[in-house]
């Protein structure tokens, strides 16, 4: 390993219950971030209400794991994309990566833990697996491992990748993927695209949280090299937003309301992309494939498709790569830092 630098690498992700019993506990957590529940000068409430929500959701959100397996699976898919990651940064920084999930294990304490083993570091990069930033999760994140680590370690130099919703090789990791779906449709140019994004309260938007734009920008993004790309990319799509919970005001149109509204008009195949996912979760697995599905049969949709996530793909876990060496300024053995262009 001489010559290379030793480079720490923490990837963020929410994280999951990896039981039913994880249920309660983990909504508990997430109820209890200032992000997800800002209440200002009434933060002192936080904990009753967090607590109350926790305890009346858990019944309901158990029976959804339940029909996906009885647990998240985002822990075990995480940790393929930290294992390949460091696979592909392997041959040039000496590496550790570890995984912090936000609102259960393995929790920011424990990836903290983990890193201080392998001290001493020359470099550290914070790389939240939320391709669009958010308060609600890649701030969310970052302010509870600056709370858990402290202050930056003089000694090291502290990189943050806060976004990489525009990175050429996440667009193309995505356009791959439709792409691979797009072969189970007869006629695939003539179906609709839906691009369902995780929802967020309008409210967050109006403080000036830039999530909706960065998601627009990346279903540009794709459906301009997915066109240029396959003869066959469909020639309408459409984005909606999911998971809305509470009584405010979130990003519309919904993915149920849009599955209605098309069903209405006639379609009868539609592709589902969850564009703001990295991995599989509740989200996907029964948000969109069991309960958006059951919606679009209702609506008299014959064919309803949903594209897997990016997950540990070559060309995901080349842009994570490029991400990670670009932010220490590694060069590759041609020289160069590693190209992050794409053929068009």
């Amino acid at each position: 390993m001489a010559g290379k630098k030793r480079v720490g690498i923490v990837l963020f992700q929410l994280g999951g219950p990896d039981s039913l019993q994880a249920v309660e506990p983990f909504l508990l957590n997430l109820f209890l971030d200032p992000d997800i529940i800002p209440l200002g000068p009434l933060g002192f409430f936080r904990k009753p209400i967090a607590k109350f929500i926790s305890s009346r959701r858990s019944i309901p959100v158990a029976g959804k794991y339940a029909e996906i397996g009885r647990r998240s699976p985002i822990a075990l898919l995480t940790e393929r994309q930290r294992v390949r990651l460091l696979a592909a940064v392997s041959p040039y920084v000496d590496a550790v990566a570890v995984t912090a999930m936000r609102y259960w294990h393995p929790l920011t304490s424990e990836a903290v833990d983990q890193l201080r083993k392998a001290l001493p570091l020359d470099d550290l990069v914070l790389l939240p697996l939320y391709p669009h930033f958010s308060y609600a999760t890649t701030l969310s994140s970052l302010k509870e491992w600056r709370r858990v680590y402290g202050p930056p370690d003089r000694r090291v130099k502290e990189h943050t990748v806060g976004q990489f919703y525009e990175h050429p090789l996440y667009i193309q990791a995505v356009v791959e993927r439709i792409g691979l779906m797009l072969r189970q449709f007869p006629e695939s140019w003539r179906i609709h695209l839906v691009f369902s994004a995780h929802g967020l309260p309008t409210s967050l938007v109006e403080k000036g949280d830039p999530y909706p734009k960065q998601i627009e920008t990346t279903v540009r993004l794709v459906s301009e090299l997915g066109a240029r790309q396959f003869g066959g990319w469909p020639r309408k799509n459409v984005l909606c937003y999911q998971s809305r919970v509470g009584p405010s005001k979130w990003l519309q149109p919904p993915l149920t309301g849009t599955i209605e509204r098309l069903g209405r008009e006639g379609v009868k195949e539609l592709l589902v992309v969850p564009i703001s996912f990295v991995t599989e979760h509740i989200e996907t697995l029964h948000e969109i494939n069991i309960e958006a599905r059951a919606e679009a049969a209702k609506s008299g949709i014959q064919t309803f498709r949903m594209m897997p996530a990016v997950g540990d793909s070559p060309l995901f876990i080349a842009a994570l790569k490029d991400l990670v060496l670009r932010a220490v300024g590694t060069e590759t053995e041609t020289g160069e830092i590693e190209a992050s262009s794409v053929a068009s």
